[in-house]
């Protein structure tokens, strides 16, 4: 069979001056500071989901998002997709949402908060570019990273 279920989403790491904007996550999935990101809508383009999301969770509109990656990882019956990108160009007003608190963190500051587990996996794929994929698989029941 080559179609499986497929839940799509996006992050997007908005950046500027050495500075990195993350939300300090709330929901237990995965807690912790993390880039702020969602859901794909049913027939929603991808860039348009990844710039309504950041409009939703930051308060900023972005522009130019830059696809620099793709995260993976199996579900029980398919896979979790995520498209990753990247801006440095944006307006507005920054606030937080019911997802977790925004916060500016200057990248040299980063091991001083408490972030997701994979954070530095996800920053290294997105900003390196030999590499443009960030994938989990299952090995003998246990879950190991691949970058590729």
């Amino acid at each position: 069979m080559r179609t499986e279920s497929v839940e799509l989403t996006v992050l997007c790491l908005i950046h500027k001056n050495g500075r990195y904007l993350l939300q300090d996550r709330i929901k237990n999935d995965w807690k912790g500071y993390t880039l702020p990101g969602g859901h794909i809508e049913p027939g929603e383009s991808i860039v348009d989901a990844v710039i309504r999301e950041m409009q939703e969770e930051t308060g900023l509109t972005i522009s130019h998002p830059h696809l620099c990656g793709v995260k993976q990882f199996p579900l029980e019956e398919g896979r979790y997709i995520v498209f990753l990108f990247e801006t440095e160009e944006f307006e507005g007003d920054l606030r937080s949402s019911e997802e977790g608190t925004m916060h500016w963190i200057d990248e040299r500051e980063l091991s001083k908060v408490n972030l997701v587990e994979d954070f530095e996996d996800l920053i290294e794929v997105m900003l390196d570019d030999e590499l443009m994929e960030f994938q989990y698989v299952i090995e003998d029941g246990e879950w190991l990273v691949i970058k590729r």
